[in-house]
């Protein structure tokens, strides 16, 4: 079968289950992302997990940015142009109550319920500290529609944060 079989394939999917496949899709990324993670972590503890995972995120930033400024046809380096990509990634996509709140020279985005955290935690592992690895792949992300955007973090564990936020980031520019 050709790449054109596989569209073929998929066009065959109702309309409406399409978005569903999506997210299913997404969550099977997740759920081999944190099949390494735990791996690795087993092996060789949470720190190295980490630092491979930062890591291999702060890669996917830049990766994920560039392709989708090109997919869906963005052109503008300002903080609304990379928010409109951002929503769009492997990481916001799926969010499960994310808030997210886009002005001309500021945007932040919040996770209320976190998959991830909720499922390490329903199994009886602590929090992961993914403020790092969050952190790499919004910079680097940021970074390629404008180096003068600024990520911060206002919570991320391992931070300690209330039971209805996990993390919350912000962009702004550099001052001049």
């Amino acid at each position: 079968m050709s790449k054109n079989d596989d569209v073929k394939l998929l066009s065959l999917l109702p309309k409406e289950k399409i978005p569903e496949y999506i997210f299913m899709q997404l969550r099977n990324l997740w759920t081999a992302d944190g099949l390494y993670f735990l791996g690795i972590e087993e092996l060789y503890g949470t720190e190295v997990a980490t630092k491979i995972d930062a890591q291999v995120w702060a890669v996917m930033g830049k990766i994920e940015a560039r392709k989708l400024k090109e997919f869906l046809g963005i052109t503008g380096n300002d903080i609304p142009s990379m928010m409109k990509a951002l929503q769009y990634t492997t990481w916001a996509l799926d969010l499960e109550d994310k808030e997210i709140m886009i002005k001309k020279d500021h945007a932040m985005i919040r996770n209320v319920r976190c998959r991830v955290q909720n499922t390490r935690v329903s199994k009886g592992l602590k929090e992961f500290g993914c403020k790092p690895v969050r952190f790499g792949f919004l910079k680097a992300f940021a970074k390629e529609f404008n180096p003068d955007i600024v990520v911060k973090c206002t919570v991320c564990p391992p931070d300690s944060h209330p039971e209805n936020l996990w993390c919350q980031w912000e962009f702004t520019y550099k001052e001049k």
